[in-house]
């Protein structure tokens, strides 16, 4: 049982990927937006590039791993 529920959140295909790492990038820029409003100037904008390249980054993870597990 605990098996079939835990396969629901294995990424298998690069689609799926890349959807999460939309709903990612959404997330990141509206947590950014928020930095923005919360510092004015240079300290909000740090915080929202702080947050969109971290998607980047675990972006790139995912896809590596997905290719990496079609792989084998």
């Amino acid at each position: 049982m605990w098996s079939r529920i835990a396969r629901l959140f294995v990424i298998k295909t690069k689609f799926e990927a890349f959807l999460v790492i939309y709903g990612l990038g959404t997330g990141a820029v509206e947590r950014g937006m928020h930095y923005r409003a919360q510092y004015p100037g240079a300290q909000g904008w740090v915080l929202f590039a702080a947050c969109t390249v971290a998607v980047f980054m675990a972006g790139a993870k995912i896809i590596e791993a997905v290719e990496h597990s079609a792989t084998n």
